[in-house]
């Protein structure tokens, strides 16, 4: 499975961006994509990650609220809707799908990673 993140982009505080995630290779049949996020100079850490069979959402506390995660089955494709955004949202954001059961916190599940894409946010 190959993963292409895009959308990210600058915008201002308070304002939106959408990230879209293609999978391809084959179709993706779960259990779990995710989004992660590393900003300079600290680790990786979990944004979002939804149950790709049933649609079951889980976010970090930092973006619950203003985070939407989601996925499009027939399209292989998750989406993060991002609202009110915080300049501390500002990282590289990755795209992950795991093919195996497990804790979707954690990056250990997780066999296939997208390249990233950068959101900057301005206040």
């Amino acid at each position: 499975v190959q993963l292409q993140a895009s959308g990210g982009g600058l915008a201002q505080a308070g304002g939106s961006l959408r990230l879209s995630c293609v999978a391809s290779g084959r179709t993706f049949s779960g259990p779990a994509m995710a989004w992660f996020r590393q900003a300079p100079g600290k680790e990786r850490e979990f944004v979002a990650a939804v149950n790709w069979n049933n649609g079951y959402t889980y976010y970090d506390d930092s973006v619950k609220g203003r985070f939407t995660i989601s996925r499009d089955i027939a399209k292989n494709t998750m989406y993060l809707q991002m609202s009110s955004l915080k300049s501390e949202d500002t990282a590289v954001y990755y795209c992950a799908a795991a093919a195996r059961s497990g804790s979707v916190w954690y990056t250990d599940i997780y066999d296939y990673w997208g390249q990233g894409t950068q959101v900057t946010v301005s206040s």
